[in-house]
């Protein structure tokens, strides 16, 4: 019986993989027990069509540990010809009553926060996405040095079709 159940389990998740069509890229990685202020996780995006148009998206697992309404994240786009285009983003990442915003039903969340709209790839060459946590606590001028709650970031790519 234990083999059936997993063996449906496998199906039913493969189906919902493969009915994922506008990924281009998908992939996490994890900071640890917490985020160091000084830590950039670092994207290598597969080789993009420079006719096609995308969507780009951070995303961020988190849970109950997580103290703050919202995340600042500072985002580098480094394109072939070394040229960077930096970013800081804020995203609301609780609701008014401090519970956590985002997908899941555990106490982990699911954030799928977008970056970028209809992004074009037009260089030949390599792109690589850093992202580095930029929070700070009200009324201070240095940064969270160790920012708990956030478990994994990713970052996605869809094919606007």
């Amino acid at each position: 019986m234990k083999i059936k159940n997993s063996l449906l389990f496998i199906f039913i998740a493969l189906v919902i993989i493969s009915c994922d069509k506008k990924s281009v890229f998908d992939e996490y990685k994890s900071v640890g027990n917490a985020w160091h202020k000084d830590s950039i996780i670092t994207f290598k995006l597969p080789k993009l069509e420079s006719e096609k148009i995308y969507n780009l998206f951070v995303n961020v697992r988190d849970n109950n540990d997580y103290p703050f309404d919202n995340l600042f994240l500072i985002v580098s786009l480094e394109q072939p010809n070394k040229k960077v285009i930096i970013d800081t983003l804020e995203y609301k990442m609780a609701n008014p009553d401090g519970t956590l915003m985002g997908e899941g039903f555990t106490d982990i969340k699911e954030s799928k926060l977008f970056y970028k709209e209809k992004a074009a790839f037009k260089l030949k060459g390599d792109y690589k996405v850093h992202i580095q946590q930029a929070v700070r606590q009200t009324g201070k001028i240095g940064g969270v040095n160790d920012l708990k709650g956030i478990t994994e970031i990713g970052f996605r790519v869809e094919s606007i079709e």
